[in-house]
């Protein structure tokens, strides 16, 4: 009885022991989204969350959300890296080069952005508020699930004031392998 007492106990503490969280036991049906990572920015008060999605035709994508304080906007993702004449920053999710998961398409935005102002100089921006990106990605040919990293870029700025950009942030997060996922 104490043995088996003993066993289950390890069944049930072996994971959190290791690091895996019960998500990561789940299988990602058809249709269905995961969360993989969610945090809010101490520095800026931008909510963050990235899942990975499964479409029904077995196309993967990661996706990420971020949502700036009330009355702030983010930057466009076609902005270059270092801004516009000095402002801004894009909004971007990225795999880094080193990165198990490959892109298979181009990064699309769930709202459009505009020029700010009518300055043919100005920044594009998005209208204040969340802003969805998704990136169609292929999952590491592997069983199990493994570790890799994604990479987000964000600034929000108000009509007066603008926070501490993040440039190229890494996430770690769990995914599963694309043999673990076969039908």
């Amino acid at each position: 009885m104490i043995r088996r007492t003993l066993i289950v106990l390890a069944i049930l503490i072996l994971p959190i022991f290791l690091g895996i969280s019960h998500a990561q036991q789940k299988n990602l049906e058809r249709g269905q989204s995961l969360l993989l990572a969610a945090y809010t920015d101490p520095i800026n008060q931008i909510a963050v969350s990235v899942h990975l999605t499964r479409k029904l035709n077995d196309s993967f994508f990661i996706t990420a959300e971020f949502i700036p304080p009330a009355g702030y906007h983010l930057y466009s993702k076609d902005l270059p890296r270092s801004g516009m004449n000095g402002q801004g920053r894009p909004t971007l999710l990225e795999l880094p080069p080193n990165s198990r998961m490959q892109s298979t398409g181009v990064l699309a935005e769930s709202v459009s952005s505009a020029m700010v102002g009518h300055q043919p100089d100005g920044p594009a921006v998005y209208p204040d508020g969340p802003v969805t990106l998704t990136l169609p990605i292929k999952l590491p040919p592997v069983s199990g699930w493994v570790e890799d990293q994604i990479s987000v870029t964000y600034m929000a700025c108000s009509e007066s004031v603008c926070k501490v950009p993040t440039v190229g942030k890494l996430i770690t997060v769990s995914i599963p392998g694309a043999f673990s996922l076969m039908p």
